[in-house]
């Protein structure tokens, strides 16, 4: 962007700036560190100037925004035309009691629904099953049937309201279960908006929750995207996620790698489907964490909008805007959290929502300050959400497009995350010989990102313990007095409401009906057809989450089993 004359000149100045300014302040102060890095440990400069942007073509590089390579955002006018869509986690105890939730977070402003959900549902098992006894509704709403659904909704129209749903290797029955209401309320199916995570892969990079191993999960993913496309074309049949990565102790380029990486495989299994790129593309989705260095984080959005867009149109044929347009959703660092001086959270929450509206994010959730010590309160969550209202409505940080593009940190950072990700993508590829699919696959076989991710986490708690990296209120500015605070507590008589609900509705349902339904879906998997229809007929008279995922479980095994923890 600059000619070589120009960049001679600056180069000059920066040196003479450097002798007679800046070198008798450093001889006579110093600066307070030897180095100064990222959250995840990548050297940041001093001072950066024109030099450090020399290479960038504006059109191939930056462009505008709403245009490819898309860097400066998804969409020309950005949250000048609508704000970002503030999207809080919510999922507790009993249907009736999240159902509540969702009415107090639509009454105080919030413009979508996200449905936290307890651990036996994210399992795939009932509520009645030994193994979920004292997990019921504890860390997010128990579903066992429509009947849950039903009552969660209640209120509700789901043809008016955008939901996601934060659940993984039961995700396709949860989505059957959304349609079946859908149709209950007589909403045409091609108008219901929702996002399922549904992110398989993911699952056995970092989260963990898991039923059937990984080729089977990414079929029963495919299913789902092909069922979007012919029947639920305003769903987001996956969120493709990267939060759980960061979580698990990836670096932010680790993050953006790997998640565009299970992105890919998704695309390429989809192809194999016989599915062109522009049928379902428009219709995926990424969900990013946003951690504290707020220059990495705006630098990994804008680099990950770049790669995404020439990826799918030079390795996957993309011709339509929306299939290489990267839409995301971002939440806030929950990792970063702590449970000394909670009311801190509250400011680390405010500097990585920042971040990821600076960023270019289509959806923000911010976590609440107790959420280290539980579930989050009411008054906590109210906090989270005037947090996003006060940056969309105060800051002035929507009001400019891209604001930070063309900084010359900004985009050099940003040069500098592509490539690192990039790197990434590639030795993946290779894994697999051409195939991001096959490479994801073999990568979660080898163990290598786990190793990976192992091994980011483990340099950045040894930074911790060092005191080179700080948490305040942790290993800096610790205080003695007590700081605790109200919590929300889910009350035990959850778990039997939920399953005496259970036990009625087995006792009232037809059997029959349910034994029907099952045993169609099990001749769907044995002739290989899409699963969803099948599971969409069985959820509506009432088989239960833990039925339908007992017959995947019965064709393909468990993953337990294959890596021999069953």
């Amino acid at each position: 962007m600059y000619d070589e004359d120009e960049l001679d000149a600056i180069r000059e100045s920066r040196e003479s700036w450097e002798a007679e300014t800046l070198e008798p302040v450093l001889d006579s102060y110093g600066e307070r560190k030897d180095r100064f890095a990222t959250v995840s440990n990548m050297e940041v400069d001093r001072l950066y100037t024109p030099e450090d942007v020399a290479d960038i073509d504006y059109g191939e590089d930056l462009g505008f925004p709403g245009e490819e390579p898309y860097t400066r955002g998804a969409y020309p006018t950005m949250y000048r035309g609508r704000t970002w869509t503030m999207r809080q986690f919510a999922g507790f105890g009993t249907a009736e009691e999240t159902n509540e939730r969702f009415h107090y977070l639509i009454d105080e402003g919030q413009t979508g629904l996200s449905t936290a959900f307890d651990m036996p549902s994210l399992m795939g098992l009932d509520s009645d099953h030994p193994m979920s006894d004292g997990e019921v509704g504890k860390e997010g709403v128990a579903v066992d049937t429509l009947a849950d659904m039903e009552v969660l909704f209640d209120g509700i129209d789901v043809g008016e309201v955008s939901t996601s749903f934060t659940i993984n290797p039961s995700a396709a029955v949860i989505y059957a279960m959304y349609v079946a209401l859908a149709d209950q309320q007589g909403v045409p199916r091609d108008q219901i908006r929702a996002t399922f995570q549904n992110d398989m892969l993911k699952e056995f990079i970092a989260q963990k929750e898991w039923v059937i191993p990984p080729e089977p999960s990414l079929d029963i993913v495919t299913d789902t995207v092909e069922f979007a496309v012919e029947e639920t074309p305003k769903v987001h049949p996956i969120s493709i996620s990267g939060y759980h990565i960061r979580e698990a102790g990836s670096t932010a380029a680790q993050e953006a790698a790997f998640t565009l990486a299970d992105g890919f495989a998704y695309v390429e299994d989809a192809l194999d489907r016989g599915l062109e790129t522009d049928q379902f593309a428009p219709q995926l989705s990424f969900f990013f964490n946003s951690h504290n260095s707020i220059f990495e984080e705006i630098a990994k959005f804008r680099a990950s909008r770049r790669i995404y867009a020439r990826i799918m149109r030079d390795w996957y044929g993309a011709e339509c805007p929306e299939s290489k347009r990267m839409k995301f959703h971002t939440q806030t660092a929950g990792q970063s959290l702590t449970a000394q001086q909670p009311l801190n959270n509250i400011v680390r929450t405010t500097i990585q929502a920042l971040a990821g509206v600076l960023g270019g994010t289509q959806s923000l959730h911010t976590n609440s300050y107790d959420e280290a010590l539980a579930l989050p309160s009411e008054e906590a969550v109210r906090v989270a959400l005037r947090t996003q209202q006060i940056i969309a409505e105060e800051s002035g940080a929507a009001d400019i497009v891209d604001p930070l593009g063309g900084s010359f940190a900004i985009e050099k950072l940003t040069n500098e995350m592509e490539a690192e990700i990039m790197a990434y993508i590639e030795e993946i590829r290779e894994l697999g010989e051409g195939s991001v699919r096959d490479g994801v696959l073999e990568g979660i076989e080898q163990g290598y990102f786990h190793r990976e991710i192992q091994e980011a986490s483990y340099e950045y708690q040894k930074r911790v313990d060092a005191g080179d990296e700080i948490m305040v209120g942790v290993n800096k500015y610790a205080i003695e007095e007590d700081t605790s605070i109200d919590l929300l507590h889910v009350d035990d008589a959850s778990q039997e409401h939920q399953l005496k609900r259970l036990k009625r509705v087995k006792e009232e349902r037809d059997d029959e009906a349910v034994e029907e339904t099952l045993d169609s879906l099990s001749d769907a998997i044995d002739n290989g057809e899409n699963v969803m229809p099948y599971i969409v007929d069985a959820v509506k008279v009432y088989a239960s989450m833990g039925e339908i995922m007992e017959v995947f479980a019965d064709h393909h095994g468990t993953y337990q089993e294959k890596i021999g923890l069953a």
